[in-house]
């Protein structure tokens, strides 16, 4: 047994390895570079403005929902849209309002609400 040349072999393989292994990554890198452009160049971005009706895309409803149960839920109304892309809403069932990632969000073209309503008492008359 010749200890010097299995050594030395031994350092060629793991040099093989590491050449290998950096390829490997290598690869993984330009693979998820290339599948981000491609989701990326899918995402439409969504503009809202506010008092504008929203529906939000339920994404823990995945458990057996049932085949003809709708993901979206809603309707919100949009108060402030921030420029990184959050969407501040108010529930217009309970009236509480929190802040979303706007692509969670779609535009709901239903009956529209109307703000300007006022309130007449008949007995004043």
């Amino acid at each position: 047994m010749d200890w010097a040349a299995a050594g030395d072999k031994r350092l060629l393989k793991l040099n093989e390895i590491e050449k290998f292994q950096t390829q490997a990554y290598e690869n993984t890198r330009l693979y998820k570079e290339k599948t981000k452009q491609w989701h990326d160049a899918k995402i439409f971005p969504m503009q809202f403005e506010p008092r504008q009706q929203v529906l939000l895309f339920n994404s823990r409803l995945k458990l057996f929902p049932g085949k003809l149960k709708s993901r979206w839920s809603g309707s919100f109304e949009v108060i402030q849209v921030y420029s990184h892309g959050a969407v501040f809403v108010n529930d217009l069932r309970t009236r509480a309002t929190f802040k979303l990632n706007g692509q969670r969000l779609k535009h709901y073209w239903g009956a529209p609400i109307e703000h300007d309503k006022q309130n007449v008492s008949l007995h004043d008359v």
